[in-house]
Parts: structure tokens; C-alpha cells; sequence
């Protein structure tokens, strides 16, 4: 039997058919619905309406290939701004589906429990407007935060300026307190880990298969964020890997995860292909 989610993230729309507990595919659309969120606290009305029309295309897709009517759950830039309900509504009348709005500690287990199915573990969750770290011993959450800091966010505090960009993240990453990550098998999830791993492996075409696994170390990406910060978004785009709808972002977005290993005390991270999708789907009991 297939089932499927959506999840409405701070940057893309994503699809994902499930079947007897594994995933079949993805698919993605970027729509920054967090466009503009950091300065205003608003959804825009135009990022509302784009995100909630590939909402809808996602769902139909997901009826015509019999995986039925799909969850959809969103994230950061919904429960953070002050008028998240304008898009739960619009969902609502476009689809007929309700839009089940996830908390940052809600959001970090999902994480967790797509990308570590239960075994011991951490997970970096980077998004467009959050960032969760959530850590996990004897299948029990030692540790779990979720912080207003991500890719889209950072850009709209400080675009591509590199001394701005490390003062946004080094503010924010005061809000995780004390953490260490040191001796911890940590993963990182989302679309920034992901484009990361595939630019790290020079991908003329994305391939799941060669991303998933992926060790990145901090050194890596220390030295990837200096490469990145270097060149324009126009110069990244030429770059092998670079997914293009990223190219004004992950700059940011790798500075950041290189941030958060080297001030926490890890050596690298592993990519995860596995998500929140996934650990949505097991914690309703639907995927075994």
C-alpha cells in the first residue's frame, strides 16, 4: 500500500511516496515561503499562494500514483509568523486537507526518527528559516532545540556579506547553550546537507543513492563555505553539484553547518537522505 507526505518547508515544497516502509521517491519544489520572514514576521501574500498551489499539485500527484490523499505537515515559517494561518486556510481551500503545523521540538523528532530509525545518534536539522539539533541515547532524547536560524533567513539578514552571515550565526548559536557533540555519530538532514553532499561529490545529476551516507567533514566544509563565500550566486551555478535554486543560499547555509560542528565540538557530520518526511510517516503508524 502507498502512502504519502508533504512537507511545507521554510525554502521547497516536498513530495515523498512511501511503500511497505520504504521510501519510492521525491520530489521538490523550491517556493520560499519564508521570503521576507525574518525582517517582517509576515508570510507574503505571493510566497503564500505559490507554496499552497504546489501544495496542491503535490497532492493530486500523489492520488493519480494510488498513494491516496497525503499528510502534510509544515515547519518553521508557519508556526513563526504571525499570520501562518493565511496559508493553513489557503491549503485548506485548495486541497481540502488540514495542515498539521509542528512545533521546533516536533519538527526534531521527526528528524531524528527518519534519519536514525531508533538507533543512538544525532541529527542537524538545517532548514530555511530554523535549525534543530537533537540528540539520542538508549532511544531516549538527551538533548533537542530548535533555533530561528536557517538558509532563506539568513540571506534576508545578511544576503551574501560573509562578516554579516557569521555574526547572524554566531548570535543565534548562543541559543543552543552548553551543547557539545563531541564522541556523538551525528547526521545531517534537509536540503542544505543534502546539495552539500552533492556538490562535495561534483553530481552532474543528483543521485539519492551517492548522497545518502556522505561524510562531510568540519574541515570540508570550513573550506567550501570560504570557496562559496568567494564567488557570486551566478559564479555558483557553474559550480558541479550546484543545485541552482539554492546558489543565493547555501553559502549561508554551509557556513552555518560548519559553524555549529566547529563551536559544538564535531568532527563532521553523515548525510542522511532519510528525513522528517519519513519519521512523520512512522510517528502516525503508518509505515512499518
Amino acid at each position: 500500500m502507498k502512502i504519502s507526505a508533504i512537507d511545507v518547508g521554510s525554502n521547497s515544497v516536498r513530495l515523498m511516496v512511501m511503500a511497505d516502509g520504504k521510501t519510492l521517491y521525491k520530489q521538490l519544489e523550491t517556493t520560499r515561503l519564508s521570503e521576507g520572514l525574518a525582517s517582517s514576521g509576515l508570510l507574503k501574500p505571493e510566497a503564500i499562494e505559490r507554496t499552497a498551489r504546489a501544495v496542491q499539485l503535490f497532492a493530486a500527484a500523489a492520488e493519480l500514483n494510488g498513494a491516496g490523499t497525503p499528510f502534510v505537515f509544515a515547519t518553521a515559517a508557519v508556526r513563526s509568523s504571525k499570520n501562518g494561518a493565511d496559508f493553513v486556510k489557503r491549503v485548506k481551500q485548495l486541497t481540502g486537507i488540514d495542515v498539521d503545523v509542528l512545533s521546533g521540538e516536533e519538527e526534531a523528532a521527526c528528524g531524528i526518527a527518519g534519519a536514525l530509525r531508533g538507533e543512538d545518534g544525532g541529527i542537524i536539522d538545517l532548514g530555511g528559516a530554523s535549525t534543530e539539533i537533537i540528540l539520542q541515547k538508549d532511544g531516549r532524547v538527551e538533548y533537542s532545540k530548535s533555533v530561528n536560524i536557517g538558509t532563506v533567513r539568513l540571506f534576508d539578514i545578511a544576503g551574501q556579506n560573509a562578516a554579516g552571515l557569521q555574526r547572524a550565526i554566531d548570535e543565534k548559536l548562543a541559543d543552543y547553550g552548553s551543547l557539545s557533540l563531541k564522541g556523538w555519530d551525528i547526521y545531517g538532514i534537509g536540503g542544505t546537507a543534502t546539495s552539500l553532499a552533492a556538490l562535495f561529490h561534483g553530481l552532474d545529476r543528483y543521485d539519492p543513492k551517492v548522497v545518502d551516507g556522505t561524510y562531510l567533514s568540519a574541515a570540508w566544509l570550513g573550506g567550501e563555505a570560504q570557496k562559496l563565500l568567494a564567488l557570486t550566486p551566478e559564479e555558483r551555478k557553474q559550480l558541479r553539484g550546484m543545485d541552482v535554486r539554492r546558489a543565493d543560499v547555501i553559502a549561508g547555509g554551509c557556513l552555518l553547518l560548519y559553524s555549529i560542528l566547529s563551536r559544538f565540538c564535531a568532527d563532521g557530520l553523515t548525510v542522511s537522505e532519510s528525513d522528517n518526511l519519513e519519521g512523520y510517516v512512522l510517528r502516525k503508524g503508518r509505515a512499518k
